[in-house]
């Protein structure tokens, strides 16, 4: 068995997952902070860069699904920052 870039770049995605997830039990980052959703989707992201070369139907399922709801929770994050940052007087005095 060789060892390819693709598997070193699926290898890093998994790095950055399992990172994030450690990171998460041991209290380091907030399950709904930015760093935590981006690491999950870039991991994803690079795990099923090295899923076209290396084809499983399986993980590619889970990480497809694991890149949305990271996605999603990027999204939700910005929405939740943006209904709670300070009107402005403008917008106050309207």
């Amino acid at each position: 068995m060789s060892y390819e870039w693709y598997d070193f770049v699926g290898n890093m995605g998994v790095t950055l997952i399992l990172g994030s997830y450690l990171l998460l039990q041991i209290d380091k980052v907030d399950s709904k902070s930015v760093a935590y959703s981006v690491s999950n989707a870039i991991g994803a992201v690079l795990i099923l860069v090295s899923l076209c070369f290396a084809f499983n139907l399986s993980s590619f399922i889970i990480e497809i699904f694991w890149l949305l709801i990271s996605l999603y929770g990027l999204l939700h994050t910005k929405k939740s920052n943006n209904s709670q940052q300070p009107r402005s007087k403008k917008e106050i005095a309207e």
